[in-house]
This record gives C-alpha cells, structure tokens and sequence, in this order.
C-alpha cells in the first residue's frame, strides 16, 4: 500500500472520529438543553400551580371573612330586634299597670263617693226622723194642752153653773 494513502486512510479516519466526536457533543448539548427546557417547564408549571393555590387560598379567606361579617351582621340584627321587642313589651307592661293602677283608683274614688253619699243619706234620712218625732211630738203636746185647758174651762162652767 502506499504511503500517501495511507496517510490518507489516516486522515480519514482522524476525521471520521472528529466527526462522531462532534456528533456526539451535539447530542449531549441537545439532551442537556432539553432536560434545562424539561426543568424550566416544570419550574413554571409549579410556580403557576402554587399561584393558583395561593389564589384559592386568598378566595377562599375572603369567602369566609364575607361569611363571619354577615352572620355577625344577622346576629346584631337579632340581638336588636330582641331588645326592642324587650322594650316594646316592658312598655307595654308598664301601660298596662298604670291602667289597671287607674282603674283601681277610680274605683276607689268611687266607692268612697258612694259611701259619702250613703253617709249624707242617712243623715238627711235621721234629721228628717227626728223632725217628724219632733213635729209628733208638738202636736201631742199641743193636744194635751188643749184638752186640759178644754177640761179646765169645762170645770170652772160646771163650778159657776154649781153657784
């Protein structure tokens, strides 16, 4: 064989190693490219996972402070309407005592009205009694009074007739 084709078979074959070498750089760049393109993907979809959960998070507080506030509200609603028909009842209560406070008092007032007038009555009633003794009374007397004078004048004519 030739010297220069073996120089050349040489060369060759330096250049067919340089290539495969090549090629197999080009295969490890393209893989560890894809594996940091790999990693970047699932950085991203990891960062948009825990934005989202932060999210619901954040939702999901807000849902629930809307919640306590309006139940806090609706309590003090009816913790208001409580109270004021408390106080409606309570006033309603003290009307009803001072009415039945008034009634009573009326009744009161008016028995002793009638007891008064009963007392006058039966006043009026004795002093009308007493004067109609009285007048009886008089008039037995003024009877008796004449029929003694009557009796006297009858004796003194029976006396003088005698003479």
């Amino acid at each position: 064989m030739p010297r220069h084709t073996m120089k050349r078979e040489k060369e060759n074959e330096r250049e067919k190693r340089e290539r495969k070498e090549k090629e197999r750089e080009k295969r490890k760049r393209e893989k560890r490219e894809r594996e940091i393109k790999e990693k970047e993907r699932e950085k991203r979809k990891r960062e948009k996972r825990e934005r989202e959960r932060k999210e619901k998070e954040r939702e999901k507080r807000k849902r629930e402070k809307r919640e306590r506030e309006r139940e806090k509200r609706k309590r003090e609603k009816r913790e208001r309407e409580i109270k004021e028909k408390e106080k409606e009842k309570r006033k309603r209560e003290k009307r009803e005592r001072e009415r039945k406070e008034k009634e009573r008092e009326k009744r009161k007032r008016e028995k002793r009205e009638r007891e008064r007038e009963k007392r006058k009555r039966e006043k009026r009633e004795r002093e009308r009694e007493k004067r109609k003794r009285e007048k009886r009374e008089r008039e037995r007397k003024e009877k008796e009074r004449e029929k003694r004078k009557r009796e006297k004048r009858e004796r003194e004519r029976k006396e003088r007739e005698k003479r």
